[in-house]
């Protein structure tokens, strides 16, 4: 069989004196951005089921907040000579100070986001927006912004749920939003190593469209999939609903080119080394707070010619959590694996109609494969470790379903917040011996911080990721809103954080820190850990004009001197 490698320049390499940037092997097909106040681009609808159980679960008096005609914007504050320099690298027609561009570019998705934008306050919006075409032009931007002290927030797909894209000046004077949508492409494909190199700006669903014509995919898919791009996975660590099967986005990264505004790096050239510490990993989970990630080399694989799916039931959460646990570290590999708690399982089972599938825990799993029978087989090994902890087989009924769905869940707080109820999520991630502790942990913080503001809340938890040595916990929780959303979840969130790293916990196995999380950070990477990374953003970001607020705060510049 005869193979062939498709490939232009590296991804790493500039192109010789005055000569153009390579063509791209595919330039996807354009995506919609969603909408400036919502999740989606489509107002969302609750099911009839929905609606029984918020008037049966949260009885009491809610305060609805509706969403917005139109908002209004904070004044451009990016004077006319410096949009003239942008303009001078990007073009007109790729620089804006109009509302029409800033408005999709207020921030993230989190619910505290999306009630903000349903409020009558004028919205935190970017000076302007700038969007580059390519790498090059991505590094002239910084360092003109650098030279004239203008913030620079990275934006991909906007769906970040901590805080991570807000358009936070800091110090300076103005900041922009550098949008990444035009660097959507595909750059390089080597199919004899099965890596594909793509322009940061390309989303999950133009990454498959463009893979997916050549036989392979990617195999990440984040709740966010629809809107997301790959160098917010990378930016972020994103984990990813199949991370059983093909791993966690930094597992995928083969190699990196990133623009700081003190240089270029080009990061990654062989399947491993031992060239002292991998710098890739600076980057990875870095939120544009060192530099920009423009374009992303990851590995991808033939497209699975088959998948089974099983669902099983659990006695409870823990019989459940250890199946998960030794299934896991015997090395059995599902796809998709999937377990709900107690209250999860009897909310979806109502939300679905299943109203007499109320008790036990239910878990749901893919198997993906080149044939039906090695995906069977997977199955079935997985089918004998449930059964010896107690599990009832459920069929394949749960998990297609699951799968058709998965990734509606986020636009239903639209909805919900529509009727006067809060819906939000987070997450953290722990060993199999300290799980339980945590889970109950988490719980009890959040049940007891928004019962104290007169509502009882509904809290849901689910294990998605798993591992030899633990698992991910991935809370929603759901509560009736009271006439001051933004304090009732901001103290949730912090009850919930402090049980988080006081049960030895992460603060985020897969949402990244952005803001939101940033005051926890030190607790689980200590003090020498946070001036690591005010050290590395000193050198790569001397002037602190990359996304000022996230990840970490620069030292002032008295101390640096």
């Amino acid at each position: 069989m005869c193979h062939t490698v498709a490939m232009v320049a590296p991804a790493h390499t500039d192109p010789p004196g005055d000569a153009a940037p390579p063509r791209p092997l595919a330039v996807p097909t354009p995506r919609p951005r969603s909408s400036w106040d919502s999740w989606g681009t489509e107002p969302a609808r609750l099911p009839p089921a929905a609606k029984a159980i918020v008037a049966t679960l949260l009885p009491g008096k809610a305060h609805p907040v509706r969403r917005r005609a139109a908002p209004r914007l904070t004044p451009s504050l990016l004077p006319d000579a410096d949009f003239d320099a942008l303009a001078g690298i990007l073009g007109d027609a790729h620089l804006t100070r109009t509302d029409e561009g800033r408005v999709l570019h207020l921030g993230g998705k989190s619910t505290p986001d999306l009630l903000r934008r349903r409020l009558d306050d004028p919205q935190a919006a970017p000076d302007a927006v700038a969007s580059p075409a390519d790498h090059d032009e991505v590094g002239a931007v910084l360092r003109l912004c650098a030279a004239r002290g203008i913030a620079v927030v990275p934006f991909g797909g906007g769906t970040s749920v901590v805080g991570g894209v807000d358009p936070d000046r800091g110090a300076h004077h103005a900041v922009i939003a550098l949008d990444l949508t035009r660097t959507a492409a595909l750059l390089a494909l080597d199919e004899v190593s099965l890596l594909a190199t793509f322009g940061a700006g390309t989303t999950g669903p133009q990454a498959e469209e463009m893979l997916g014509a050549r036989g392979l995919t990617l195999g990440h898919f984040p709740q966010s999939f629809a809107y997301a791009s790959l160098g917010g996975y990378a930016a972020t660590r994103s984990s990813g609903q199949a991370s059983r099967g093909y791993g966690r986005f930094d597992d995928l990264v083969h190699a990196l080119r990133v623009a700081t505004p003190a240089g270029d790096l080009a990061l990654g050239r062989s399947p491993a080394s031992a060239a002292g510490p991998d710098l890739r990993q600076l980057f990875l989970g870095s939120e544009g707070a060192f530099g920009v990630l423009t374009e992303v080399t990851v590995r991808v694989r033939p497209v699975p010619a088959a998948t089974a799916y099983r669902a099983w039931s659990f006695p409870d959460f823990m019989s459940g959590a250890a199946a998960f646990r030794e299934a896991t570290q015997r090395g059995i590999r599902p796809t998709v694996l999937r377990l709900s708690d107690e209250t999860e399982t009897r909310v979806n089972a109502a939300m679905g109609g299943h109203l007499t599938r109320l008790r036990g825990c239910l878990a749901v799993a893919t198997f993906e494969s080149a044939t039906a029978s090695e995906a069977e087989a997977a199955r079935d090994d997985l089918d004998r470790v449930f059964t010896a902890h107690g599990a009832t087989s459920r069929g394949e009924d749960p998990a297609r379903s699951w799968e058709r769905g998965r990734f509606a869940s986020p636009a239903l707080r639209d909805a919900l917040m529509d009727t006067g109820v809060l819906a939000e999520t987070l997450e953290t991630a722990t060993t199999w011996a300290n799980l339980p502790a945590l889970k109950r942990a988490v719980t009890t913080a959040l049940t007891e911080s928004l019962a104290a503001t007169g509502t009882k809340p509904i809290v849901l938890c689910h294990i998605s990721h798993v591992y030899p040595a633990g698992a991910s916990l991935y809370f929603t929780v759901v509560a009736a809103l009271t006439d001051d959303p933004q304090t009732q979840w901001r103290r949730a969130k912090d009850a919930a954080s402090h049980a988080i790293t006081d049960a030895h916990g992460t603060i985020t196995h897969h949402h990244a820190v952005g803001r939101d999380h940033r005051p926890y950070l030190e607790a689980e990477i200590g003090t020498l850990g946070v001036e690591v990374l005010r050290a590395v953003k000193a050198v790569l970001d001397p002037t602190g004009i990359m996304n000022p607020g996230a990840l970490v705060v620069p030292p002032a510049p008295t101390e640096r001197a």
